[in-house]
């Protein structure tokens, strides 16, 4: 897929039961949050879900929904779930009420049609496995962002926290972020397609950059006091 395309309303099975429309399950106004595993009970996985799981209400602020996907079957999750929450070792995080659902993508239909599969990596059958694919979707439905990790490395989630935060101000405002931003106590930059009195208009104070080539295009701006 590429970006800005509408995401696909596929059905699937979780370790919950159906989901007929993934649009339906989105719901209006939320953004979604897909990310594939390589298998359930494997220990990458479980370190990079128990970090989803602990970040789970700082995803839900966003109006993030969450949902997980791999080849293993729903039952494998129930059970793996259990697992997860030990490595997670919060007392807000349960088994019973865990805070994101996983899909059971066991014909790969899903992982195909998403290119998320892992030539390199298979399982006992010698079926590809899933690689460790992010997908953010926006409330229009459309892919704003997609990552695609090998599976000997793990995801940091406080980096997608980041991605989504950056995308949701651009949102707002003419800005985008900068190398290793960290949220509104550090500056942006104003797009390069924002003229200069409408950047003033809209922010007050405009620090633009004196640089070799003369050209104004660094402009920074403080959006907190």
């Amino acid at each position: 897929m590429k970006l800005g395309e509408t995401f696909p309303a596929f059905s699937a099975t979780t370790n919950l039961g159906k989901i007929e429309n993934f649009h339906e399950w989105m719901g209006d106004n939320s953004w979604a949050l897909l990310f594939s595993h390589p298998a359930d009970y494997t220990p990458v996985c479980t370190t990079e879900l128990a970090r989803a799981a602990q970040l789970a209400e700082q995803f839900h602020d966003r109006n993030v929904q969450m949902i997980a996907l791999s080849c293993d079957s729903a039952e494998s999750h129930r059970g793996w779930i259990n697992d997860i929450v030990a490595y997670a070792n919060s007392p807000v995080i349960k088994s019973e009420s865990f805070p994101f659902e996983i899909i059971a993508d066991e014909d790969r239909s899903l992982a195909t049609a998403l290119g998320m599969l892992d030539p390199a990596e298979k399982d006992s059958k010698g079926m590809p496995l899933t690689a460790r694919a992010v997908f953010i979707i926006d409330p229009k439905k459309q892919l704003r962002a997609q990552i695609l990790y090998p599976a000997t490395t793990g995801r940091n989630f406080d980096e997608i926290l980041r991605i989504i935060d950056s995308m949701q101000l651009a949102d707002r405002l003419p800005v985008a972020t900068p190398e290793g931003w960290k949220g509104l106590a550090q500056s942006c930059m104003v797009q390069p397609n924002v003229p200069a009195d409408k950047a003033n208009e809209i922010f007050g104070k405009v620090n633009t950059m004196s640089l070799p080539s003369g050209k104004s295009y660094l402009r920074k701006v403080d959006l907190v006091d």
